[in-house]
């Protein structure tokens, strides 16, 4: 059993997101078949808080979250899309944080989002919002996003700005005296282990595949997780396509 999963980035409402192998990933620990202590979901789950943007696979995503709250902890790192936090800590249930430690075989784990290290979108938010279209047109483009990934790991811009999430939040992290420290963020999943303070980033569920974080024994781990095996859900395990947030389907259900 893992002491902790990590997935971040995954935008519900918006047009990238793979709700599907999503579903297929919560489904998996709801029933078992992956088993964790905790869920950490590291920020911008949400693609805005426009709840008329989401589709029928994204409420099965929040009903599977709410499920899993009653099975296992989880908490919710707010990222910059998310909104504020009264109001994910009221639809799910869950424990909304700006930043957590998960202590994992003797080790001191530090998550956080990583936005508030990234000086670019800060200082041109205009110059971001016009990437971040381009970026989601080409994956529009070319379905299996290799398009979009070359283009976003040969952009120097977002080049630095990832390195300078990397750096601040290292530097973060050891003046906290962790032994590591986790983002999300950048949509860029990295395993660095070269420093004295292992940095790594679970990617996003924009693209194929979608990857997380695995904590277990004090050891990080970061894993790929493929749409390959997944399920599109049956008509009637998915809520109504305008279901409003007070919907049934957010009901603790007991195992």
């Amino acid at each position: 059993m893992f002491d902790a999963l990590v997935i971040s980035d995954t935008h519900l409402g918006s047009e990238n997101c793979q709700a599907k192998m999503l579903v297929h990933f919560l489904e998996a620990i709801h029933d078992g078949t992956i088993r964790t202590r905790q869920l950490i979901l590291n920020g911008d789950v949400f693609d805005s808080i426009d709840f008329r943007r989401l589709k029928r696979l994204h409420w099965k995503v929040l009903s599977l979250v709410r499920k899993l709250s009653d099975q296992i902890e989880i908490t919710w790192i707010n990222g910059n899309h998310d909104g504020p936090s009264e109001i994910v800590s009221h639809l799910l249930g869950v424990t909304v944080r700006d930043e957590i430690v998960v202590h994992s075989g003797g080790k001191n784990v530090l998550l956080l989002h990583g936005h508030r290290f990234d000086e670019f979108l800060d200082r041109y938010p205009l110059t971001s919002k016009l990437a971040d279209g381009l970026y989601r047109f080409l994956q529009w483009l070319d379905k299996s996003h290799t398009i979009a990934r070359q283009a976003k790991q040969s952009s120097k811009t977002f080049l630095r700005s990832t390195q300078k999430v990397k750096e601040s939040a290292i530097e973060y992290a050891r003046r906290k005296g962790c032994d590591a420290v986790c983002c999300g963020h950048t949509h860029m999943p990295l395993a660095d282990t070269s420093g004295a303070v292992p940095y790594f980033n679970s990617g996003c569920w924009t693209e194929r595949p979608g990857h997380y974080l695995a904590i277990v024994g004090g050891v990080v781990e970061l894993c790929s997780y493929s749409d390959e095996t997944a399920v599109e859900p049956t008509a009637a395990e998915l809520p109504p396509e305008d279901a409003p947030i007070s919907n049934q389907s957010f009901a603790p259900v007991v195992p």
